[in-house]
């Protein structure tokens, strides 16, 4: 945990990187991309051997948590395309799709990022691997340490990819949706 104050103009971004065995949360305040500030990153875990409706619903206590304690304006969610593994794309998606539900029920802003946009948002190369990523979230935040576990450090790299995107997506919306 990380020391928690905010001004009105700081943006409170909650990364989720879904996942239902390891699903990674990292919060985020910010003003834009180069002014950030971790204040929670960890991993939610389910264990596997638990039957899918128990494992979605201590997923769901652990996200409701989060939202609850930190109050985020907006909830940034891995949008994931494509999967090897069937089982896994499947479980990805159920916890994906619990997080943007909560988040949205929660009333906060949801958006979604594929892999790419993150990595070039952040790493400012999309094809980055997970070591690059790890050490940009590192520098950007200002941590002593490489963020750990991956899954927190991409959780925090979504966070990270949102407060690079949001001032583009506000201009979009406020010029009616024009290019």
């Amino acid at each position: 945990m990380f020391a928690a104050d905010r001004s009105a103009s700081t943006l409170r971004v909650l990364g989720i990187d879904p996942g239902l065995t390891r699903c990674g949360y990292a919060v985020v305040d910010g003003r834009g991309p180069g002014a950030a500030r971790a204040i929670s990153m960890g991993v939610i875990r389910t264990p596997p051997t638990d039957a899918l409706p128990q494992r979605l619903a201590a997923l769901r206590v652990e996200l409701v948590g989060l939202l609850v304690e930190f109050e985020p304006h907006v909830v940034a969610v891995e949008q994931v395309f494509f999967q090897v593994n069937v089982r896994t794309a499947m479980s990805v998606g159920q916890a994906s799709g619990l997080a943007l539900c909560e988040a949205a029920a929660a009333g906060c802003e949801v958006v979604q990022y594929t892999p790419n946009q993150v990595k070039d948002a952040v790493a400012g190369y999309g094809s980055a691997g997970k070591e690059q990523v790890q050490k940009m979230v590192q520098a950007r935040l200002k941590l002593a340490q490489l963020p750990k576990p991956a899954d927190a450090a991409d959780a925090a790299a979504l966070a990270l990819c949102h407060l690079a995107m949001a001032p583009m997506s506000r201009r979009v919306a406020a010029a009616g949706g024009r290019r």
